[in-house]
């Protein structure tokens, strides 16, 4: 089964990413207390592959995503696809693309990420978010059938 391996917030523009034990995941918003999640829109939590982050020699938050992953291949899950991260559930909205930030990090590593940069998503329902949780693919009326956490607190 696939798993989070780190959780991290971006606090301030133009800084480094914050590690955290865990998080709330704020229902159409994201990660509590990051810059980055937005009501309505469909980036509100990056997921990142520890395998690709290997791969190319990138530590864990440095390309800024929320969630680090590992064992769940991103970028063959389909626009729609839900996911229970904790006791979050999520919805992939769509391909991270590379930017210009990824240059800064290595000079031509924005070419060599494009289509492995990682699953852009909305939140569906509110939850938390642990190192170690378990992260997996959930069909939408699984996920519909399961209640929502009694209470979460902030």
């Amino acid at each position: 089964m696939a798993e989070i391996l780190h959780v991290f917030t971006a606090v301030e523009k133009g800084k480094p990413v914050r590690e955290v034990e865990e998080s709330v995941v704020l229902e159409n918003k994201g990660l509590e207390h990051c810059i980055h999640g937005r009501p309505e829109s469909r980036r509100q939590v990056l997921l990142m592959d520890i395998e690709t982050l290997e791969q190319f020699g990138i530590g864990p938050g440095r390309v800024k995503e929320n969630l680090t992953t590992r064992g769940i291949v991103l970028r063959e899950l389909a626009a729609g696809q839900r996911l229970r991260a904790g006791s979050a559930l999520l919805e992939v909205t769509l391909a991270c693309e590379p930017c210009r930030q990824m240059d800064m990090i290595r000079m031509g590593l924005r070419d060599v990420l494009r289509g492995r940069r990682g699953m852009l998503c909305r939140v569906i329902r509110t939850g938390v978010v642990r190192r170690g949780d378990a992260l997996e693919a959930v069909s939408a009326e699984s996920a519909e059938l399961q209640s929502a956490p009694a209470s979460v607190q902030s």
